[in-house]
């Protein structure tokens, strides 16, 4: 999707109304319309891309900042700092976003299930050597 046509990309450029938070250079932050709790928010680089590894390191710095202030804002105990990457993934907009999730009780926030599986130590020492090497 072009950014043109990406329902962000719109937000940024206040084609589209939002409840903006917070606006810089880089980053911007409004309140999600389909909330999964009582302050659920967005936080995204303005510069558009669909998934983390298309942004560049230097319009990802602010968002993390950005998302902790929102939660200390609202003096949050409880909560998730969500970012999907691809259909299979739960990503619904092609555009790099930050949930950040009050998880107030059981009911409200993020639900998640955790399917956690035994490891191999011998694999997942040779998985920690190919990934080393990558990096």
């Amino acid at each position: 999707m072009s950014s043109a046509a990406c329902i962000f990309c719109k937000i940024i450029k206040g084609e589209i109304p939002s409840m903006k938070i917070f606006e810089s250079e880089k980053t911007f932050a409004f309140l999600d319309i389909g909330p999964l709790s009582r302050g659920h928010s967005l936080v995204i680089p303005k510069f558009h891309g669909v998934k983390l590894h298309d942004v560049p390191d230097d319009q990802l710095s602010e968002v993390l900042m950005v998302a902790k202030k929102i939660a200390v804002a609202q003096g949050l105990v409880d909560y998730n700092i969500l970012q999907n990457n691809g259909r299979a993934a739960h990503q619904m907009v092609d555009h790099v976003h930050f949930h950040v999730i009050p998880k107030p009780n059981a009911e409200e926030g993020l639900g998640i299930e955790w399917p956690q599986q035994k490891a191999d130590m011998g694999e997942l020492g040779k998985l920690l050597e190919e990934i080393k090497s990558k990096m």
